[in-house]
C-alpha cells in the first residue's frame, strides 16, 4: 500500500501542495499499522490535527529515548517520538463518535518543524 491507500484508510486528506508524501502499512498478526507522512505549512498541519477531533490540541510531549519499534524508519524518516519539540495529538475515533473513521481504533499525529516555515506531519493509525 502507498500513501493514497493509507490516507483513504485514515480518512485524512493530504493538503494540496504537500511534498515528500510517503505512506505504508506495517502488517502485523493482531492489527496492521498505517503510516503516512508529508511536509506542509504550519496552518495546514494544524488543520489536519484538528480534524482528528482530539480532546486536546497539539502539544509537546516528553520524547522517548528509544521508541518501542521502528515504524517510520521504513519510510526513511526518523521516528517522531524521539524528535525534540515534536508536537503530538492522539484520539480514539470511535470514542469521539467520528463515524468517518469507524474502522480506525486509534490515530495520532506528530508535527515537527522543518526549515523555511515548513513542518513534517507524521500520522499513525491502527
Amino acid at each position: 500500500m502507498g500513501a493514497a491507500q493509507v490516507s483513504d484508510f485514515m480518512k485524512v486528506k493530504v493538503p494540496k501542495g504537500a511534498t515528500e508524501v510517503k505512506g505504508a502499512v506495517q502488517v502485523n498478526p493482531r492489527e496492521d499499522i498505517y503510516l503516512l507522512s508529508f511536509v506542509t505549512d504550519e496552518k495546514q498541519a494544524v488543520q489536519v490535527a484538528e480534524d482528528l477531533r482530539s480532546d486536546a490540541p497539539l502539544r509537546v510531549r516528553k520524547h522517548d529515548v528509544q521508541p518501542a519499534g521502528e515504524l517510520f524508519g521504513h519510510l526513511g524518516l526518523a521516528e517522531p517520538q524521539i524528535l525534540e519539540s515534536a508536537r503530538w495529538a492522539g484520539v480514539c475515533p470511535p470514542c469521539v463518535k467520528d463515524e468517518r473513521r469507524s474502522e480506525v481504533a486509534w490515530i495520532e499525529t506528530y508535527v515537527h518543524a522543518q526549515a523555511q516555515g515548513k513542518v513534517r506531519v507524521y500520522l499513525q493509525a491502527f
